[in-house]
């Protein structure tokens, strides 16, 4: 079962995004952190999780995360999950490989629904067939 990350500055942001994926049925492991250094520290003795990743965040923002996962060859999938809505930052994002989608906050049913798909994760598919 793949790990989830949440990584967000903002409590409740992480909030929202765990229930709704607890509410889709997922029962894997979801690890949340506001600071992502933290974050980073643990994510380097992991591989192959999912990150759902702020941008604006102090001391460590999403830009230097994925620089800083880039820099040390981490494989881990990531959802930037952000509140800028600026085409510089949409394709900025482009330029990492771990990056497979740029979603607007707040996260909610119909956005998880849509991302769902592309995160393939058999835990929700088989509480939805239920």
């Amino acid at each position: 079962m793949k790990k989830i990350y949440l990584i967000d500055d903002q409590p409740i942001s992480n909030f929202i995004t765990k229930k709704l994926l607890e509410l889709e049925g997922y029962t894997g492991e979801i690890i949340d952190f506001t600071d992502p250094e933290e974050a980073f520290r643990i994510l380097k003795n992991d591989e192959g999780a999912l990150i759902f990743l702020d941008l604006n965040m102090p001391l460590m923002n999403g830009w230097d995360f994925l620089n800083a996962m880039q820099a040390n060859n981490m494989r881990h999938e990531v959802i930037l999950l952000t509140s800028s809505t600026s085409k510089i930052d949409i394709d900025k994002a482009q330029e990492f490989p771990a990056v497979i989608k740029y979603m607007v906050k707040p996260m909610n049913k119909k956005k998880f629904l849509e991302l769902s798909e592309l995160i393939n994760l058999p835990e929700i598919s088989a509480a939805r067939s239920k």
